[in-house]
């Protein structure tokens, strides 16, 4: 589908003081790891990919086509690389799978015979609840 290793030669890495835990050390030390792709420059996909790309990751990119992620989970700079790589990968693969087309299919007659019998009992039922008439 694509090359991991030319796709990693793109992306841009920038080490960021990450929030949360980490006691007198968290001011010292940019363990939190953000990512940027810039998908429009890519040389990397087709056309047809980046159509797909685009349209499934809008909500993700900005107005100038940059795929950002961020990664703070670990207090080490280095798992969060390979945290955010890896999350990235999965990321483009799921957005350039082309999902399969539906077929639609006729409805069997044993399944229409069983709705309308259904319906039928049911409409027994709600008959046999009212009063009889006499006349």
């Amino acid at each position: 589908m694509f090359d991991e290793e030319t796709i990693l030669k793109e992306l841009t890495f920038k080490a960021i003081r990450s929030s949360g835990s980490g006691g007198q050390h968290v001011n010292k030390v940019s363990s939190k790891v953000e990512l940027t792709f810039n998908l429009s420059d890519t040389l990397l996909f087709n056309y047809d990919q980046k159509e797909r790309l685009f349209r499934k990751l809008q909500n993700r990119l900005t107005k100038e086509g940059l795929l950002i992620l961020q990664c703070g989970e670990s207090r080490s700079q280095h798992k969060n690389k390979d945290i955010i790589i890896k999350r990235f990968f999965a990321l483009i693969k799921d957005a350039l799978k082309v999902p399969k087309r539906r077929r639609p299919t006729k409805v069997p007659k044993s399944v229409i015979r069983k709705r309308l019998k259904s319906k039928r009992k049911h409409s027994e039922k709600k008959a046999n609840r009212q009063k009889p008439d006499f006349d």
